[in-house]
């Protein structure tokens, strides 16, 4: 994906951008003025076709607003198909993997929080620049979850997908 390099330019000319959408300024007869792009099925997001090339969408829109295409591209809001400028960012590999969603195979629910059978305890832990970071094994699940609200929060900073929780924000 992504072999074709499209410059500032190039998205200027075939897009303009509404509510996190890119509308088709050229093309076929009816493709003028229409949505650009559909969810693709294997990966959630949204993809978009130019001279046969395929492309994710919110790197487009990034392009568009910023002149640039970073490696990374994260969504602040964990949603694929939202893709709001304010809701896009640069990141790097690191930065991207901290702002995930809870694992489907997450046994807590809880993001950060796994059970020790050995222990028979609730362990809490992290990863920080492909580092884990270790704090502590817990009797209460519920405390468990505390520590690692406040770890994502203070190690994973803006990136932490826990941001406002604990202050009463979220």
């Amino acid at each position: 994906m992504e072999t074709l390099q499209l410059s500032h330019e190039d998205v200027l000319e075939l897009f303009d951008y509404k509510d996190g959408q890119l509308i088709r300024k050229t093309g076929r007869k009816g493709d003028k003025g229409s949505v650009a792009g559909c969810i693709h099925k294997g990966t959630g997001y949204i993809h978009v076709k130019i001279k046969k090339k395929t492309f994710k969408a919110h790197r487009l829109v990034f392009l568009l607003h910023h002149g640039y295409m970073p490696d990374i591209i994260d969504h602040i809001d964990g949603d694929k198909t939202n893709n709001r400028i304010e809701n896009l960012r640069s990141a790097t590999k690191s930065e991207n993997s901290q702002n995930q969603r809870v694992r489907s195979t997450n046994k807590s629910g809880i993001k950060g929080v796994s059970f020790s059978k050995h222990h028979n305890k609730w362990v809490v832990g992290l990863c920080k620049n492909y580092k884990s970071m270790y704090f502590g094994l817990y009797d209460d699940l519920e405390l468990a979850e505390l520590v690692a609200v406040e770890a994502a929060n203070k190690f994973h900073n803006q990136f932490s997908s826990y941001r406002g929780v604990l202050n009463g924000k979220a």
